[in-house]
């Protein structure tokens, strides 16, 4: 079964190549409802970083010119890699490579522009029930996926808007922040390693918000930020991904350290890093303050792209496939109460 989405800088419609599809739907298939056990087992955290050693940490066999075109293969530019392509003899290697992002990834000098925390895969939608965005929580519940217990976050981002950044195997790994703005809290959420393969997502109930995430609540309205209230980043792990690590730099890569309450963090700014594996980013904003850019919602809506997504859910949903510090959306004009 097909997947394809849109590369939004030719506006191509792109069959992804899915990393063990076969094994991946039968696992959330057969062993999901036939071997509950096995199924517990795959999905583990220490099954995860087994499957993550076997896949990342070996060497890659050859010479640099070998190398090279191994990376190319995967569609990865070797030209905008910090490090030497020669230097990148292992899958990890590859995986948490470094980029020259100020000169690839260019970023919107306008303010109360939002940008892409990935270079990723994008859909977005809206907690309103009366939203035509309303995905009537389909990849995640939304209190779960915040916090049960954050009532004060629960309630401040209730009705609001969100947007989903799905991360391949071959993405490169940093996040970024998307917004300006002063963190008001970071927390970990311990859950599974769940597959964000697009077969294994509609497959489940509500996914995302059943793995292990970090949640960093950031507030815009203060000086020198993005002015669009509330923001919420979760970082998302799944299937084979060891860690996420926190290691904001405001010059490059140098100096990381982690996110805390009360520290100012800059749009554009490397913020972690996922250790290794596919994993997933979300967005939440509160209701009313963002515009998602027109060409998402249009793509989100095409009927000439088969997607997974569209077919299990009955409706057009397609996704588009962004760089990290990419305009994503803007701040409202108006405010709607």
């Amino acid at each position: 079964m097909l997947h394809q989405y849109i590369d939004r800088e030719t506006a191509r419609v792109t069959t992804e190549r899915l990393i063990a599809d076969p094994l991946i739907n039968r696992l959330y298939s057969r062993a999901r409802e036939n071997t509950p056990l096995l199924f517990k087992a795959a999905t583990s955290r220490r099954m995860s970083a087994i499957l993550g050693f076997l896949n990342f940490d070996m060497p890659l066999v050859g010479n640099r010119r070998g190398s090279v075109d191994r990376i190319k293969s995967m569609g990865i530019d070797p030209d905008e890699c910090m490090d030497s392509p020669g230097t990148l003899n292992t899958p990890r290697k590859v995986f948490e490579r470094k980029i020259r992002y100020r000169q690839c990834r260019p970023m919107p000098e306008t303010t109360g522009r939002i940008v892409s925390p990935a270079d990723a895969r994008m859909i977005v939608g809206s907690f309103n029930h009366h939203d035509s965005l309303f995905l009537k929580e389909k990849f995640f519940s939304f209190d779960e996926l915040i916090g049960t217990d954050r009532q004060q976050w629960l309630r401040a981002f209730e009705n609001g808007d969100f947007a989903l950044f799905r991360l391949t195997p071959d993405k490169y790994h940093y996040n970024h922040v998307p917004v300006s703005g002063q963190v008001m809290d970071i927390y970990e959420i311990d859950g599974r390693c769940h597959s964000c393969n697009p077969g294994a997502v509609v497959s489940m109930v509500t996914p995302f918000s059943k793995n292990r995430r970090v949640v960093t609540v950031m507030d815009t309205d203060v000086p020198g930020g993005t002015g669009i209230g509330l923001v919420a980043m979760i970082e998302i792990v799944a299937m084979m991904i060891g860690d996420i690590v926190q290691c904001y730099s405001t010059r490059a890569y140098d100096n990381p350290h982690d996110v805390s309450p009360g520290m100012f963090v800059e749009r554009g700014c490397p913020k972690s890093l996922y250790r290794p594996g596919s994993s997933v980013d979300v967005l939440i904003f509160q209701q009313n303050r963002v515009v998602f850019s027109p060409d998402i919602l249009v793509n989100m809506r095409r009927r000439d792209v088969t997607s997974r997504y569209t077919l299990y859910f009955r409706s057009p949903l397609v996704e588009t496939d962004v760089k990290v510090r990419s305009e994503i959306g803007r701040k409202a004009e108006k405010i709607n109460t």
